[in-house]
């Protein structure tokens, strides 16, 4: 990867120096980096610092889900992600297996992949799950943040920072020529982890506890392209008692790049003294473990972790904010940490725009922890309640009750027996197996976030009673809160998705034939609150068509009626006909929306 380069030569900075930008963003990580790429997107000028000298060293997060390939496409970095992912059609038949060359216990088709799912994650969504190991995604987000603006620095270390009634001053620490510096900002973002100090320094409140179990990793090379390719994913969960340190014997393959770079997840007691591996070591735990013992193995890292279950129930404190891990800790069961991470990221760099450009009221912001905490909430206690649902595989499987390793070994094999304890076994399996879709195809999770706030405008209608498990299955609503829909629209040249519709720099008006009064109407209110707005109007002989009448059927409003889209892709407000005075009613929403009630 080449440098950056601004032409500048760098010269050490003496104590006093201050540096003036208009957000500081601690932490590169999926929400620090997310979040500089769409504040230098907008163009509002921003300082990214890191203590590393670089970005993540291991693998970390991996699977990227709809809803952030989205925000990726909207970004327009979506073909970068593809290009160093593991595509959707690879990641998903999870296999649960004695060995990785022994036995397997069962598979379930995860991430969309079985084809009545399938159905649902394409209906839903123009991008489809991949898998990216925090290694490749983050050069990818700082590399664009940095073309586009970002000033990314590296080797400085957040210190500390005092806020008033206009700005923010952060201190810093170079960590090459320790020199400390103060940089001025107006918003500081703390994006800095699931130990953050900003969140720390502000005193976020929280529920929940850290540390609740330990986990160690190994990464190593080794091509077993021949024991997996058949069965492609990129989760190999191994039941073998005796593998992990003290407990059930339960391990985890998870690929890094298919099918010669790994990593082996086991626990430990997070209780007792951490374990200490050694190259011998590591490599006779991956031979144990993948059922190989004459494989040659090339250890590339050890790494010990521990597992969380804690969100804050409040996001922000004055110009402060925090983002990622450091507001949601949790297991990395559902993949749902470097995604919720970016929608984060996502759901505060326009606010902060629009409230910088003097386009919306400082309230505005509040609506970040209004939105965003409950998300929180939820992804940790589903992430957490996804990784205790494996007790029911080893329940089913009897090897909670034994009393040695021979006796799991033995209670495994019961599954095989013509007796009635084997058949009640199997019926067990087929329920455990059946509840693990709660972790690995929980699509409502994912993309079924609903905001309530002031940036929200009701227009008396309440959601949709889910017809299907929320957990499960995401169910498209224009009610105001809920993410666009997605449809296929276009004309005989080009296929649109509804989203590449409403550009993230600007609020989008949708609208059909019959509601073309909505155009005036927005130019005029655009121009008289001084926010970019633009009218979409979908129908024939217009640029945009209905290509298969998908939209008509979602929309869940009249052809003269409008919805009011916001940047992240939510539904603001909206109107279920056309009103006898179109351009007072979207005044009023998108003043409502802003938080500038004196022109509501």
């Amino acid at each position: 990867m080449p440098a950056f380069d601004d032409g500048q030569a760098e010269t050490d900075l003496p104590t006093t120096a201050i540096v003036e930008t208009d957000v500081v963003v601690v932490g590169s990580g999926p929400a620090g980096s997310a979040a500089a790429l769409l504040l230098s997107s907008l163009g509002i000028p921003n300082i990214m610092i890191t203590k590393y000298r670089w970005t993540a060293n291991t693998p970390r997060a991996h699977i990227t889900n709809q809803r952030a390939m989205e925000i990726f496409r909207d970004l327009g970095i979506e073909d970068q992600v593809l290009a160093d992912a593991t595509p959707h059609h690879l990641v998903g038949d999870t296999v649960f297996c004695t060995s990785i060359a022994g036995e397997e216990i069962g598979r379930i088709r995860t991430w969309g992949t079985r084809p009545d799912r399938e159905a649902d994650y394409q209906l839903a969504s123009p991008c489809l799950t991949v898998d990216i190991p925090q290694t490749y995604l983050e050069p990818i987000l700082v590399r664009n943040a940095t073309a586009r603006g970002t000033q990314s620095r590296f080797s400085t270390e957040y210190l500390s920072h005092t806020q008033d009634d206009a700005g923010v001053d952060v201190q810093v620490l170079d960590r090459l020529t320790g020199a400390e510096y103060t940089i001025r900002a107006k918003y500081l973002i703390g994006a800095d982890g699931a130990r953050s100090k900003v969140a720390a320094d502000v005193g976020l409140p929280y529920e929940g506890a850290m540390d609740i179990a330990g986990s160690m990793n190994i990464t190593f090379k080794a091509d077993i392209a021949a024991y997996v390719g058949h069965r492609p994913s990129v989760l190999y969960w191994v039941i073998q008692p005796g593998s992990d340190v003290g407990g059930i014997g339960a391990g985890l393959v998870r690929v890094i790049r298919p099918w010669n770079e790994w990593l082996i997840v086991w626990g430990y007691d997070i209780n007792e003294a951490p374990p200490v591996v050694d190259d011998a070591a590591a490599t006779q735990i991956v031979r144990n473990l993948l059922g190989m013992p004459d494989l040659e193995v090339e250890i590339t890292g050890t790494s010990l972790w521990g597992n969380n279950e804690m969100y804050a129930t409040h996001l922000q404190s004055g110009r402060v904010f925090c983002a990622g891990d450091a507001i949601h800790r949790h297991p990395p069961s559902n993949g749902l940490g470097s995604n919720t991470s970016i929608q984060d990221a996502y759901n505060l760099a326009w606010k902060l725009a629009a409230v910088l450009r003097g386009q919306a009221d400082p309230s505005l912001l509040e609506t970040y922890s209004t939105e965003r905490a409950p998300v929180a909430e939820r992804i940790v206690k589903r992430a957490n309640k996804s990784s205790r649902e494996f007790v029911d595989l080893f329940v089913a499987l009897g090897v909670t009750e034994a009393e040695t390793e021979e006796d799991m070994v033995r209670r495994i094999e019961e599954r095989k027996a013509n007796t009635p304890e084997g058949a009640a076994k199997r019926a067990a399996l087929v329920a455990a197996m059946e509840l693990k879709n709660y972790e690995f195809n929980a699509h409502g999770v994912e993309l079924g976030q609903f905001y309530e706030s002031t940036a929200i405008v009701p227009d008396g209608t309440t959601r949709p009673e889910p017809a299907r498990d929320p957990d499960l299955y995401y169910e498209a609503s224009t009610v105001p809160g809920s993410r666009l829909p997605h449809a296929w629209v276009g004309d005989n040249t080009r296929r649109l998705a509804m989203m590449d519709l409403a550009p993230y720099d600007r609020f989008t008006v949708i609208t059909g034939i019959a509601g073309e009064q909505w155009e005036v109407a927005a130019e005029k209110v655009a121009h008289e609150l001084g926010v970019p707005v633009q009218t979409v109007v979908i129908g024939p002989g217009r640029e945009v068509t209905d290509l298969y009448y998908d939209w008509a059927k979602l929309r869940d409003i009249e052809e003269d009626g409008a919805l009011l889209v916001r940047p992240d892709k939510h539904i603001a407000w909206r109107s279920a006909a056309l009103p006898a005075d179109p351009e007072g009613a979207l005044r009023d929403a998108l003043a409502r929306v802003l938080g500038r009630v004196d022109r509501a």
